[in-house]
C-alpha cells in the first residue's frame, strides 16, 4: 500500500493512471498526452508498475500499458476505512445534537404549559 500511495502522491502518475484506465495505451501515446521527455513517461510507468498499478505488455519493441484495478484495492479499503469512521462520527453527532435540542424542547413545553 505504501508503494501505491507514493505512487499517486504525483500528480503526472495520478493522470497517466486516468489514461489507461478504461483502455490499453501505448507508451509513446501516454507520452503525447504531457510535455515531458519520454524517459520520464518511463520513469512514472515504472513506478506505477512496480506498485503493482498498472500491467505492462510487450509485443515486439512497444510496451503497452493498462491499468490494474486490484493494485489499488487495499489502498481503496484503507481509505474507505477513514470515510466509514468520519461518518459514522457525523451520524453520531447528529443523533447527540437531536436529543439535546429534542430534550431542550420538551423542557421549553414543561415551562410553557
Amino acid at each position: 500500500m505504501e508503494a501505491a500511495l507514493k505512487a499517486i502522491a504525483e500528480p503526472r502518475r495520478r493522470e497517466i493512471l486516468r489514461l489507461v484506465w478504461d483502455a490499453e495505451r501505448s507508451a509513446g501515446d501516454i507520452a503525447a498526452h504531457f510535455d515531458v521527455s519520454r524517459p520520464a513517461i518511463s520513469q512514472h510507468l515504472r513506478v506505477l508498475k512496480e506498485a503493482d498499478l498498472i500491467f505492462e505488455r510487450r509485443e515486439g519493441t512497444r510496451r503497452y500499458y493498462r491499468a490494474h484495478p486490484e493494485g489499488l484495492e487495499e489502498l481503496r479499503e484503507f481509505l474507505e476505512g477513514f470515510w466509514e469512521e468520519n461518518l459514522s462520527a457525523l451520524k453520531r453527532a447528529a443523533e447527540k445534537e437531536e436529543r439535546r435540542k429534542a430534550r431542550a424542547s420538551a423542557g421549553d413545553r414543561r415551562r410553557h404549559a
